[in-house]
């Protein structure tokens, strides 16, 4: 049971699968300048969390607390900080992938990390959007600059970041092609998706032509499969950098281009993606809610890579 100054966690020991995960209490984080305390309300999950759980990934061996996505309430604010005060509601995504740590009671990170949290939506929904939502803003918008008319291809279009990439594509007035299993082609079309691609029956390299931007969130071959279906001068946008240049240069002997991108915390990125939830743009389609204590459980349903939208821990 937590006390005064501490906080129920979510901590591991050991790399594994779900079930290493395990409730601790830590001490709740003092905000340190430029930083703001936040009492978590709702912290999403993301394909990366269970990676991490499993391999350690950029951090390396445990014990730590996963968790990027944050929705809550401003509890404190550290020197020097005018953005936010004590009783915000705000959202937002850690520094990734050091500034971790939001599957707990209590986390802190920049002021500039948050953006106020829509008044239209709850803390589950505003908890489900950030790091998703910012990957495929900074991929279809800062790196590829999508326009109206153009043609755009997402890859696992309705997982967490597809389904959000799909309207934020829309939302620019593009032509969406999104590949996904035929089960899932009502809920794409619900999307605004233009046209669907069942992958496991049709090879999209052979049926998708003349694409401006194809979002790659699958990784393996379907980047190089990918890159035969754009147009001249196209460009694919990888959200699992593999640090390699040789997809560079085989899209270059294409005549295209390839380029690998890890999220980063933005708060002008934040505040673009809550006036779009604000307006009623952009939401995130929640598939199932957990509570703190049952992460594990939330590891494993996240596991199957089955999961249409995302995945989220209730946290208070």
């Amino acid at each position: 049971m937590s006390t005064e100054n501490t906080m129920r966690a979510i901590s591991q020991d050991v790399l594994g699968g779900p079930e290493v995960l395990k409730e601790v209490e830590l001490e709740i984080p003092k905000p340190g300048p430029s930083e703001v305390l936040i009492r978590v309300h709702a912290a999403g999950l993301n394909p990366t969390d269970w990676k991490h759980r499993a391999n350690g990934g950029f951090l390396g061996k445990p014990p730590f607390v996963l968790g990027w996505d944050v929705s809550g309430v401003v509890e404190a604010i550290g020197l020097g900080v005018t953005l936010h005060k004590p009783g915000d509601e705000v959202f937002g995504m850690l520094p990734y992938p050091y500034g971790v740590g939001a599957h707990a009671e209590y986390v802190t990170g920049p002021a500039r990390a948050f953006a106020h949290k829509p008044a239209e939506v709850d803390h589950t929904q505003a908890g489900a959007i950030p790091l998703a939502a910012l990957t495929a803003w900074q991929a279809l918008v800062d790196t590829a600059d999508v326009r109206p008319g153009q043609r755009v291809l997402i890859h696992a279009a309705a997982g967490g970041v597809g389904h959000l990439a799909v309207q934020i594509a829309k939302e620019r007035g593009a032509h969406v092609i999104g590949t996904a299993s035929s089960g899932k082609h009502e809920f794409l079309r619900s999307l605004g998706v233009d046209e669907t691609v069942d992958y496991r029956e049709t090879d999209f390299a052979e049926v998708v032509r003349d694409v401006d931007v194809v979002l790659d969130t699958i990784g393996g071959d379907y980047r190089s499969r990918s890159l035969k279906t754009l147009r001249p001068g196209g460009l694919l946008v990888s959200i699992l950098p593999s640090g390699s240049p040789a997809l560079s240069e085989e899209a270059q002997g294409l005549g295209v281009r390839a380029v690998e991108l890890l999220v980063e915390a933005d708060q002008g990125g934040m505040r673009s993606i809550a006036e779009l939830v604000a307006a009623g743009k952009l939401r995130a389609t929640v598939a199932e809610v957990f509570p703190l204590a049952e992460a594990a459980k939330a590891h494993a349903v996240g596991d199957t890579g089955r999961t249409v939208g995302k995945l989220v821990l209730q946290v208070r």
